[in-house]
């Protein structure tokens, strides 16, 4: 999965955190699409030729660089671009089916990449570069494919799957694919690594059948069926000077001179494709991107087709935006891709601007741009947008932290697609004074939000009149939850951190609340592991909750101490780490046990975490990068484990 998706995992408080030469033709270009795409307050349109395209960017570059180059946390300040007409604009810018799970997912029927990928038939992992089959009936791997051989071992691969068929879609984030010079090559430049997808076949031995590279990085990607829709986001190839000497304005007036010299080419993405064993190249046409009136010329977003059911990747479709993205939503006919801009707020000084959401209809064949709008404040994650009843609920938190009683507080906006612009047509604000959100939940209609400085109120939102959202229901309880997830009959567990009456945290909580009375929620049962922590704090992909079983399983690592062979503590230190499984009850929780992968220090002293669980034909599954263990769900037993190291 956030940039893009990034995996915190942690020690204690941790938790809270070119390819070139073309061997073939190059492939066809994509067919047109309508030249002028509106969107409202944020109204997008297709340059009318390269060259236009050229002096637009040329010129909203140059507003946004400055004596060290250009601003890509933020993109830069936006500037007015003259409409055709010579005015200016003045806008601102789920359970798996039968007997096994799947990836915990925001929308049911809409999959999101993850480590580890299953069908019931097979359980695919990824970790290190190298993808694993284990079989889940013999529980024996059967398969093993390094992704890229010439990749030493221990450096960092992330990535993760998709998975369709006997098809899998990997998708790896930019990786360097040689040491840059002196450290001082930047993603976007020439020597600068691709986010790199590759097909894999899984029908019999795993082999690579497809790769396709692109300009940028990867943000996330969603799955609807055999089509994957990944998001990718560049930033011109330009090459800045950096002088040692010379005042800021020289520096900037140099910048601004290789922006000058800039052709199209140098925003335009490039992307290569493997395939047969040949390599095509070519770069998304001019005809392909959209500008919003307002933009720095600083990011792209650009929108990938691929159909995993299709022999080859294709060259992916491409839709792109001259804007920026971090943050992908998917509901199944509409995807969103959401800019927050607090980086250029908090790097520039300016008043903050909002988040800026970008709505996109996947429903069919090329991703097609249908509106735009925007709200106040950012989001903790994708879980702070839903769609329901063709209207759009954003939370969102304004303000800063830490600045006195008052200066942040949160609010849920509910937007509409009015034509080419998403509407704002009502919103509840005012929750959490002085607070931030750690968690949302839409469910239906109604929204559950969680913030928390000190204590953390759970607010009960009513959503069913888009136009008057009311918050209903209020409580308030030390410590947090991070994730939250629908357990049925009026019940919502939460996985964050307890806390002292004071915000100290204090370790793993898992909190069981029940809301079937929207006006008096409560919490009836938590359990807590001291001083421990959860990925599921920062990736709900970590959670599991197996409804057949009613289990709970979650990760929970904690400080420990290295016992040596004679059995005296000693030697290295380093946390202790298992999957933690409780079953809900009418009550509360029982604990069916805990599961540990064996303790072993990987070759460098990497240690290795349980990251993820998964169930298979009553068994648990649970998967670090060093392996898979199977533990029967009936009385907890060891069954096997399956190295993959």
């Amino acid at each position: 999965m956030t940039c893009a998706r990034t995996r915190a995992i942690g020690w204690a408080v941790v938790a809270a955190l070119t390819l070139a030469g073309c061997t073939g033709p190059a492939p066809a270009p994509p067919p047109p699409r309508d030249r002028a795409v509106p969107a409202g307050g944020l109204r997008l349109v297709a340059f009318d030729s390269c060259a236009e395209a050229l002096r637009q960017l040329r010129t909203a570059a140059r507003a946004a660089v400055g004596p060290w180059g250009l601003d890509t946390f933020g993109g830069g300040p936006a500037v007015d671009v003259a409409r055709a007409d010579g005015s200016v604009t003045k806008e601102a810018l789920a359970a798996g089916a039968g007997g096994y799970s799947g990836t915990t997912v925001h929308e049911a029927g809409v999959d999101e990449p993850d480590l580890v990928k299953t069908d019931g038939r097979r359980i695919v992992t990824l970790a290190g570069g190298v993808l694993s089959v284990v079989d889940p009936v013999s529980r024996r791997l059967t398969g093993r494919l390094a992704l890229d051989p010439t990749t030493p071992r221990y450096a960092r691969a992330d990535g993760d799957l998709l998975l369709h068929g006997d098809r899998a879609l990997v998708l790896l984030r930019a990786a360097w694919l040689a040491k840059p010079a002196a450290g001082r090559e930047r993603p976007g430049s020439e020597g600068a690594g691709r986010p790199r997808l590759v097909l894999v076949d899984l029908a019999g031995a795993p082999r690579i059948v497809g790769e396709y590279r692109i300009d940028g990085s990867l943000v996330d990607a969603r799955q609807v069926g055999a089509t994957a829709r990944v998001v990718i986001r560049s930033a011109p190839r330009l090459t800045f000077p950096q002088p040692r000497e010379g005042t800021d304005a020289q520096r900037t007036a140099a910048n601004r001179a290789v922006v000058d010299r800039a052709t199209i080419d140098a925003w335009l993405p490039r992307y290569e494709v493997r395939e047969g064993g040949r390599t095509t190249s070519g770069q998304v046409g001019c005809d392909r991107v959209s500008r919003p009136p307002r933009f720095s010329g600083a990011s792209l977003v650009t929108v990938l087709s691929f159909d995993l059911g299709a022999g080859t990747l294709g060259a992916g479709d491409p839709v792109t935006v001259v804007a920026d993205g971090d943050t992908v939503y998917g509901s199944g006919p509409r995807l969103y891709v959401v800019n927050d801009q607090r980086w250029r707020v908090r790097a520039g000084g300016a008043e903050p601007t909002g988040t800026e959401i970008y709505q996109f209809d996947t429903s069919a064949g090329t991703p097609r741009y249908v509106a735009a709008g925007s709200v106040p404040g950012w989001l903790i994650n994708q879980y702070a947008l839903s769609e329901w009843n063709g209207h759009l609920r954003v939370a969102t938190t304004t303000g800063e932290l830490g600045g006195g009683e008052g200066r942040s507080e949160s609010g849920v906006y509910v937007l509409r697609a009015d034509g080419p612009a998403l509407t704002r047509v009502g919103q509840v604000t005012g929750l959490g004074r002085g607070e931030r959100i750690h968690s949302v939940r839409f469910l239906g209609g109604t929204g559950y939000v969680v913030t928390f400085r000190q204590v953390d109120p759970l607010y009960t939102v009513d959503l069913r009149d888009p136009a008057a959202p009311r918050v209903t229901g209020e409580l308030k309880i030390t410590g947090y939850s991070s994730y939250l997830h629908p357990v049925g009959d009026g019940r919502l567990l939460g996985v964050g951190q307890e806390a002292s009456a004071r915000g100290q945290v204090q370790g793993t909580q898992v909190s069981l609340f029940d809301v079937a009375d929207p006006a008096r929620p409560s919490r009836i049962a938590r359990y807590h592991v001291p001083g421990g922590w959860s990925e599921v704090e920062s990736d709900p992909h970590a959670f599991l909750y197996w409804a057949p079983e009613r289990l709970v399983a979650v990760p929970v690592g904690r400080p420990g101490v290295v016992v040596d062979r004679a059995g005296a503590e000693g030697g290295r230190s380093r946390p202790s780490n298992g999957v933690l499984a409780l079953r809900v009850t009418d009550s509360g929780f029982t604990v069916v046990g805990t599961v540990e992968h064996p303790t072993s220090l990987r070759d460098g002293g990497e240690w290795t975490p349980i990251r993820r669980s998964l169930v298979v034909d009553g068994v648990l599954w649970t998967v670090s990068d060093a392996g898979l263990k199977a533990t029967a769900l009936a009385g907890m037993t060891p069954l096997a484990w399956v190295p993959t190291d």
